[in-house]
């Protein structure tokens, strides 16, 4: 053989080779592309599922729908079980899409789309089923409550899948509860508690439960209660004029505060009752007088009280002249100004005192050190410091 037909054979080889390759990966593509495709779903409780299974390559060959049940669905356009939820949406050589509407958690479980090659090829799809937590209820409440009571607010749901989530609002701020989770077939049921001191501060808060899911995508699910709370009356008098005076109009307000209303109110003087009706005007929890005079002097005394208890409290009421009221203030004024210039004056005496004492103690300190500096040494210095102190002795006698 030349080297011209061995060239030739060799090419020839090259090409078969290349041919058979490019068999094989025609074929090997057909095969994998006949595996069927799907893809796992998620559902609330009541929608609609929309089972899809697609091939990429399919030499005309049936596509198949079956249940958890293995019960079969769907084979290509055909209905195969009788329920009116499922229906066909699409259906071809490369697509079969069924619908389940109205689903349950019965519904739940793996779905398996068969592409009835051979051997046959299938492709399995979990369809998971959420359940909707029911409306929570609030148990546990009396209507009113009495200040001091300790109750238990419980909230409770039925339902969910997975299990809920229970939050407490007191008045939109959250409080924390005490959650317990319980297992109910494919459901869960979740109960939360929330321990309670009641005091008058309650009365009229809201209590809000609410649950949190993922199957509940808008406006969750809560409920509400407010709180009544009865608790004895608190009392006190509010009056308009802080310096009353002769000829004046003045107004004393009985304000109490209980539950239930401790209505009406009571007004005494100096524990009587009101002496002159004509110019002391009582109307609901206000007590008027239409022109002051000396003789309103006393204590007033407004009271008030319900079926927890009974509520007071006093004001003294002292009417002053108006021409005495002036003069006071003037001598009012003048004694605080001389008081004033006193403190004054005293404060600046105790500052040139110890300026004094301290300028005399540092000469003293002065003196006692001069026998000190001229000293060799420390004998020296003690004998120079007690000459020194007999010396100033000798001068203190001299000068006696």
């Amino acid at each position: 053989m030349n080297l011209k037909s061995h060239l030739i054979f060799t090419l020839y080889t090259i090409y078969g080779i290349l041919l058979k390759v490019m068999a094989s990966k025609g074929k090997a593509r057909g095969i994998s592309g006949q595996y069927p495709l799907v893809q796992n779903m998620t559902v609330t409780e009541g929608g609609t599922a929309n089972m899809t299974c697609r091939v990429e390559y399919n030499d005309n060959t049936s596509l198949q729908w079956s249940n958890p049940a293995q019960q079969t669905l769907f084979f290509g356009d055909k209905k195969a079980l009788r329920d009116n939820r499922i229906e066909l949406v699409h259906a071809s050589w490369s697509e079969l899409t069924i619908s389940i509407s109205d689903v349950t958690l019965t519904d739940e479980g793996m779905y398996t789309c068969s592409l009835f090659t051979m051997p046959v090829r299938t492709a399995k799809a979990y369809l998971t089923v959420l359940g909707v937590p029911e409306k929570p209820e609030i148990d546990g409440l009396t209507k009113p409550a009495m200040e001091g009571d300790h109750i238990t607010l419980t909230c409770m749901t039925h339902g969910s899948k997975p299990a809920a989530d229970l939050r407490w609002f007191r008045n939109e701020k959250e409080i924390k509860g005490a959650k317990e989770v319980n297992a109910s077939g494919k459901t869960f049921t979740v109960r939360s508690s929330l321990q309670l001191h009641v005091d008058r501060n309650d009365d009229g808060v809201a209590y809000t439960c609410r649950v949190d899911h993922v199957a509940l995508t808008q406006t969750p699910q809560q409920a509400t209660e407010v709180l009544e709370v009865h608790y004895a009356p608190r009392v006190q008098i509010i009056h308009s004029l802080a310096v009353p005076q002769e000829g004046q109009y003045l107004k004393l307000e009985c304000v109490s505060k209980g539950n239930p209303s401790p209505d009406p109110v009571m007004w005494t003087k100096d524990g009587s009752e009101l002496p002159d009706l004509d110019r002391m005007i009582v109307e609901g929890r206000e007590l008027t007088f239409t022109s002051l005079n000396k003789t309103d002097n006393g204590t007033y005394r407004c009271e008030a009280g319900n079926h927890l208890g009974t509520s007071s409290a006093e004001y003294v009421l002292y009417v002053y002249d108006p021409n005495a009221l002036g003069q006071h203030g003037t001598d009012h004024a003048l004694i605080g100004g001389v008081v004033a210039v006193v403190v004054f004056v005293t404060l600046c005496l105790i500052i040139v005192l110890g300026r004094y004492l301290a300028r005399h103690k540092g000469t003293y300190l002065t003196n006692e050190a001069k026998g000190a500096d001229d000293a060799p040494d420390a004998d020296t210095a003690i004998i120079n410091a007690e000459g020194n102190h007999a010396h100033a002795e000798e001068k203190k006698e001299y000068f006696i």
